[in-house]
């Protein structure tokens, strides 16, 4: 969709160095765009990039905006604004409201008439389906299911029973919503199933990725906050509550009964023990292993950066005779 600049600035409270005339229609990067691409620099690592760039405009900071060769969008965070062009310039496609041909509705479920449902799809007895929300090809809604406003399930989503979704909410391929629990009490014959009869609530405007994992609560229920951001392959357990506007990294495994406060940033593969208290404003960087509460604010990391395996052994055999010093010692 092409917008001149001037739109853009005055849209986005944005100031405009050069043609307010100046039409964009699509995003690129600064090495690769082209004549009617919008780009951005909000990393200095790639301000070498500006000086040769093809782009018709970019989005840049004040102290960048003197070397820009192009019409500039300056802004206090150039890539917040530039997000949010980007879904000016590439909106998502608007719902095709109605139910396909193969899609196997229930009587009762109350379906928005600006609702879309696609091919394959299986709506049970008691799901709601608000306005303009869309139920991708393959997903399946269990019994009592609520989905919100303007909420996307893409393809092959499956939400379980006792789960509500809220509104402008993104779920991609894959994600399962609300599933048991590992929940087993240990028994002299082997395991106890514990039926999980918590729901799974989630708030508005959360992302889900594809393939990630959400369960329901064992008895109260599991619950994820507005504004949450979850990539793909994550796996949350039961009873486990996510705070506002927390982002976490493909890959992090929460164990149950964990609560993480709001506006928390978690790195790929991070891993949390069970029963935790994670506070506001924590950072975990990738592959760390969390076994106590951390009350935040903060960065907490572990793990081991990649390094020549030669060094690697070195270090291991170092604190292997540290360590056997020690004990001898005592």
């Amino acid at each position: 969709m092409a917008t001149s600049l001037g739109e853009l600035a005055v849209r986005f409270g944005l100031e405009l160095v050069g043609d307010p005339d100046c039409r964009v229609e699509r995003v690129a990067t600064l090495a690769h765009a082209g004549p009617g691409a919008l780009s951005f620099l909000a990393n200095p690592k790639y301000r070498a990039q500006l000086a040769g760039t093809r782009a018709s405009a970019v989005v840049l900071t004040k102290a960048d905006a003197g070397r820009c060769p192009v019409p500039a969008l300056v802004a206090g965070n150039p890539y917040s604004a530039f997000a949010r062009i980007a879904q000016v310039l590439h909106p998502a496609a608007a719902p095709v409201a109605g139910v396909h041909a193969s899609a196997v509705v229930a009587p009762d479920a109350v379906l928005d008439a600006t609702a879309e449902v696609g091919a394959g799809a299986v709506i049970e007895s008691g799901v709601e389906v608000g306005p303009a929300a869309v139920i991708g090809p393959g997903c399946v809604l269990m019994r009592g299911v609520k989905v919100g406003a303007a909420t996307r399930l893409l393809a092959r989503v499956t939400v379980y029973s006792g789960t509500v979704i809220g509104q402008r909410c993104m779920m991609q391929a894959g994600a399962v919503l609300g599933a048991d629990g590992f929940g087993f009490a240990p028994d002299q014959d082997g395991y106890v199933r514990i039926p999980q009869v918590g729901g799974l609530r989630i708030g508005d405007d959360v992302d889900i990725g594809a393939n990630t994992t959400i369960d329901r609560g064992a008895i109260e229920d599991t619950v994820i906050g507005d504004g949450v951001k979850i990539d793909n392959l994550v796996q949350v357990g039961h009873n486990v509550r996510i705070g506002e506007h927390t982002v976490i990294a493909g890959c992090v495994g929460i164990s149950g009964s964990t609560t993480i406060g709001r506006r928390c940033m978690i790195g790929g593969k991070a891993g949390i023990a069970g029963h935790l208290e994670i506070g506001d404003d924590v950072a975990i960087s990738g592959l760390t292993m969390v076994s106590r509460s951390l009350s935040g604010p903060g960065m907490y990391s572990s793990g081991w950066p990649a390094q020549p395996a030669r060094e690697w052994r070195r270090q291991v055999a170092g604190l292997r005779r540290s360590t056997n010093r020690k004990d001898s010692d005592e």
